[in-house]
């Protein structure tokens, strides 16, 4: 028999394989067509919808008032999506938008990893002009589109630069954190309530849906627009700032390096944050210039560093008071315990006094300043009794207020002074420390919030500048904070008060910010500075009957206290008072503490 296939056989081979090739077709479009056809039809619209992204509108400040501090401005941002885009028109783009020789090509290089299809924004705040000749040559420029985005802008004329803060374009590290939010070019808060507040302020982005050709043109909406979904608004923060008495410290502040904070007692609400100098906000809009970066970061007086929150100087004779209310609640002092000041204390050294007072007690030397009164009692109090009472005032450590920029300061106790100098260190240091001097270190809004727990009697709330937000309805929601109770006697607060009161008003050392109808209450203060000139500080609270504000104020390289700073201090609070008190008002009347009219202010 032969081997060899018969041409019938080799017919019936061809003809089989031609079967089973056109039934796998058959099959395969079966299964296309009816098996798949929803997941074979979501693909194809894939291809032919396009996805346009819709930024939320930010949430808005508004000061304790309702006066709006932060708002939302329109401005157009010009994009390009990479997928659509001719990188021949890089030089002519960038001539039209002002961008630097090559910026488009860098761009696209540091943005290659992300989708083609996401739009990147070349330029916002673009010019009208841009605009309209983008118009003009739509045509021609595949891939170049623009939107109209929103830039923040600052209507009160109160800049809160350290406060408000910045959004800036999202760097790739943070989107390798943040992937599920944000696109490359997204805004992002960068430092104060713009970051801390971050997902409150951003909202929730929308989607467009878009039909558009294989040249990925687009010719319409998608369902007209049934599938479309709106961006909601993010939260309207209600500040507990008060815009008119910020923009008061920050005029005051001007030309100057220092900071002034202002509290409510009762709440722990910051009323005033103010740094000097600042920076120009309008500046980080949008597209901040080099040539004002360079200049911020040339100022020999770092106008990006929060002063009022992470500058940490010696607080000198305000310090004096918390000596006065440790001593008072060891019992080491009594009201009518007097020590000698004959203008001057030895201890290893000879420590000088401005003056030679005699026979003091606590309330006579908070009145006058006496250094050698604190000279002596830190010695009764220690050390470390002091550390303990300087934590609980929030000395030494991060009041926790709704801004990341923040320092400890430091308070000093014997195991700081072991680690220098061993455990036989020297007692020397601690006259110097009495008055505020030495390694004790403090903030601004630190020496506020201790001023204020003296106002209020050693009660009030962790200090905060976010009362609470606006829901879409226009409805105010509270944030909680934490209570503050320093655990002391109103018997002794009732004590330091009035030496405090006589600083101002009796034969003190601020008797130059007297107002007679308003009580101040305070306590000056010259910071010692190897560097320069002293730094000058003041610390008040009033109405005396009923305290409403305090506040404290720090001049660098400026002199005394109440030179300087004090008259700030008095302003605020004049204005703060003034505003709530009835036109037809009549002084009140204080009888408690005898007032020696036209006495001259004593240095601290």
């Amino acid at each position: 028999m032969s081997a060899k296939i018969s041409l019938f056989d080799r017919k019936k081979i061809i003809y089989g394989i031609i079967i089973a090739v056109v039934s796998i077709y058959i099959f395969k479009l079966f299964e296309m067509q009816i098996l798949a056809h929803a997941q074979f039809d979501a693909k194809a619209s894939d291809n032919s919808i396009k996805a346009i992204e819709q930024i939320a509108l930010r949430g808005v400040f508004y000061d304790r008032n309702m006066k709006l501090l932060v708002e939302n401005t329109p401005a157009y941002t010009v994009r390009i999506t990479p997928a659509e885009y001719d990188t021949s028109l890089n030089s002519k783009l960038e001539t039209i938008l002002d961008l630097e020789n090559g910026f488009i090509k860098n761009m696209l290089f540091k943005n290659r990893t992300y989708s083609k299809f996401i739009p990147l924004r070349v330029k916002r705040g673009a010019d009208f002009s841009a605009i309209a000749w983008i118009e003009e040559n739509r045509e021609h420029l595949f891939g170049v589109d623009y939107v109209i985005e929103m830039q923040r802008g600052y209507p009160n004329g109160a800049m809160g630069s350290h406060v408000f803060g910045y959004s800036k374009e999202i760097s790739p590290q943070q989107l390798k954190k943040e992937e599920q939010y944000y696109q490359p070019g997204d805004l992002i808060g960068s430092i104060g309530l713009e970051k801390k507040y971050e997902k409150d302020l951003r909202g929730e982005k929308g989607y467009n849906y878009i039909l558009v050709d294989s040249r990925r043109r687009e010719v319409g909406k998608y369902k007209n627009g049934v599938n479309d979904l709106p961006s909601q608004k993010g939260k309207d923060l209600v500040l507990s700032i008060d815009g008119e008495l910020q923009k008061i410290a920050e005029q005051e502040l001007n030309g100057r390096a220092g900071a002034v904070a202002a509290i409510e007692p009762s709440t722990g609400e910051v009323m005033v944050l103010a740094s000097s100098p600042q920076f120009d906000l309008n500046q980080f809009s949008y597209f901040t210039p080099k040539d004002y970066l360079r200049q911020l970061l040339n100022d020999p007086l770092k106008p990006q560093f929060n002063r009022a929150s992470m500058a940490a100087h010696p607080p000198g004779s305000t310090f004096k008071l918390l000596c006065a209310i440790a001593a008072l609640d060891l019992g080491v002092i009594t009201p009518s315990t007097t020590l000698y000041c004959g203008g001057s204390f030895t201890y290893g050294r000879s420590f000088k006094c401005h003056g030679s007072h005699g026979s003091l007690n606590v309330i006579q030397a908070i009145e006058k300043s006496c250094n050698v009164f604190f000279y002596q009692l830190i010695f009764k109090i220690g050390l470390d009794r002091l550390k303990d009472y300087a934590t609980r005032f929030g000395f030494g450590k991060k009041l926790g207020i709704d801004i990341n920029e923040e320092v400890r300061g430091l308070i000093p106790n014997s195991a700081y002074y072991e680690k220098i100098y061993g455990k036989n260190w020297p007692h020397g240091i601690l006259p110097s420390l009495g008055i505020g001097q030495g390694e004790v270190n403090v903030t601004p809004l630190q020496l506020a919030n201790y001023c204020a727990l003296i106002a209020n009697n050693g009660k009030s709330f962790v200090p905060h500048l976010v009362r609470g937000y606006l829901d879409e309805n226009k409805k105010f929601h509270s944030y909680k904070y934490k209570e503050v109770n320093v655990g002391i006697n109103q018997s002794v607060f009732d004590i330091v008060k009035e030496g405090m009161y006589r600083v101002v008003n009796g034969a003190g050392t601020a008797t130059n910010i007297r107002i007679n109808d308003i009580h101040i209450a305070g306590k000056t203060g010259t910071a010692q500075n190897p560097q320069g000139k002293d730094h000058a500080l003041f610390v008040a609270f009033a109405p005396y009957e009923n305290p409403t504000i305090a506040v404290a104020v720090l001049i660098e390289n400026a002199g005394f206290g109440a030179t300087w700073a004090a008259p700030i201090a008095k302003k605020i609070i004049e204005t703060y008072v003034r505003r709530s008190m009835p036109k037809t008002a009549a002084t009140s009347d204080k009888n408690k503490i005898e007032v020696k009219q036209g006495a001259e202010p004593f240095a601290d």
